[in-house]
């Protein structure tokens, strides 16, 4: 009999084998941030409220809408986190990593984020992320050097379908003007009220609504691209050039905006097509203001969030090969007490070895115990009896091809490494 509670509505949890499939994406990625010279950061789950409002916009739907917001036993507003890179510059700031040596600050993170959305595939009110970030230049190669941190990682999962969608937003020299012009533009509209307040607060989020009638009406509409100061062109030319020296074919997307109010100059997205209307995997961009939205100095920064929930149902859609390590490479069967106990003992040595070993517990006889070792994916298994201790060797048996043959019991770990490393 089950329990009688659940998971929260929109709580995306993962169980075996598909979280160790989470769990080796996650891995994957460390490594890609190590090579880049990317230290990793365990961010706090939730922070104070005003932090989102001012570092997100308050014209967001995730600030107006979507956030989960708390008073605590003291008083203070405290919200759990829709996204990271608010909480990475303030942690930034706070531990003074700014001032610590050279910048950028390069630092990557992950875990749950929480947004009160509709719950559908793909979309969760519990998600998983990885966030990358680099703060403290303005330099195109670095703008460059994130994208390329997770196209490569998509690329070592396996996933070939993936599109880079590419804009620049701007800086505070060219969007103003450009911002006039859209704000004259979207007033001539027929929207809705709340899309009305919006146009006055922050226009460019109105490229984003996601609304067929909206959609529409927003054909003609003024483009970022068309009105760029020559530094922010130069900065994005730049940007495009690296990323062709590299080899990573993107798409030119002039209606690009995403959903955060902090974006400036390069704004990107990774897409994938048989992913339907949730098609976005990840993106980010830059966010040359935002520090000084948060009370701290002026401090350019780059970077982006990947959904781990996304790129495992693009992983699933392509039939990508990406694999999680096995769970259990080597599967112990002892046939009474004695052997049990040496059985234990060699389980812990392989692990040692980095073999990943198992056994049957609960004194389970041999056919049994044989069942055990079929369910836990092995290759192999070592069986161990009265009869085998006395002649100093256990039995080998391959999983897979079922041929069995004894092997002395100081050579097991030997035998296994060579045998696990040749296949």
């Amino acid at each position: 009999m089950s329990s009688s509670f659940q998971a929260p509505k929109g709580v995306n949890e993962y169980v075996p084998p598909r979280a160790d499939l989470l769990q080796a994406i996650r891995h994957a990625f460390a490594e890609q941030a190590r090579l880049a010279g990317y230290g990793y950061l365990e961010l706090a789950v939730f922070e104070d409220t005003t932090l989102f409002k001012r570092g997100v916009g308050e014209s967001t739907d995730v600030v107006s809408k979507e956030m989960y917001t708390f008073e605590d036993r003291g008083g203070r507003s405290l919200t759990l986190r829709p996204e990271f890179t608010a909480g990475v510059l303030r942690a930034v700031l706070e531990h003074n990593l700014h001032k610590r040596g050279g910048l950028p600050v390069k630092i990557w993170t992950t875990g749950p984020a929480f947004r009160a959305e509709q719950p559908q595939a793909g979309r969760y009110r519990q998600f998983y992320q990885l966030d990358l970030e680099a703060i403290g230049t303005e330099d195109p190669q670095v703008d460059a050097e994130t994208i390329a941190i997770a196209w490569n990682w998509y690329r070592s999962l396996g996933l070939t379908r993936v599109r880079l969608l590419l804009n620049s937003l701007g800086c505070k020299e060219c969007r103003p003007a450009y911002r006039a012009r859209l704000q004259e533009f979207l007033r001539g509209l027929d929207l809705d009220e709340p899309t009305r307040q919006r146009i006055e607060i922050n226009p460019l989020r109105v490229l984003d609504d996601k609304r067929p009638e909206v959609r529409a009406q927003l054909e003609g509409a003024p483009l970022m691209a068309d009105h760029l100061c020559a530094d922010c062109k130069a900065h994005h030319d730049r940007v495009r050039a690296l990323l062709s020296d590299l080899g990573i074919t993107w798409e030119d997307t002039p209606t690009l905006v995403r959903g955060l109010d902090y974006y400036t100059r390069t704004t990107y997205e990774f897409d994938h097509p048989l992913l339907g209307a949730q098609s976005g995997i990840g993106g980010g961009g830059r966010y040359d203001g935002l520090s000084e939205d948060i009370g701290g100095p002026e401090l350019p920064g780059i970077g982006f969030g990947l959904g781990l929930d996304r790129t495992i149902l693009a992983l699933e859609a392509e039939g990508a090969a990406f694999a999680a390590p096995p769970r259990c490479q080597v599967f112990g069967v002892a046939i009474g007490d004695e052997a049990e106990r040496r059985v234990f003992g060699l389980v812990n040595e392989l692990r040692r070895a980095g073999i990943a070993a198992d056994m049957a517990f609960g004194g389970k006889r041999l056919k049994g115990a044989m069942k055990d070792a079929d369910r836990s994916g092995a290759r192999y298994a070592v069986i161990l009896g009265e009869r085998d201790i006395a002649a100093g060797s256990a039995q080998l048996k391959d999983l897979g091809g079922g041929d069995q043959a004894a092997v002395p019991l100081d050579e097991i770990v030997t035998t296994l490494r060579e045998r696990l490393s040749s296949r």
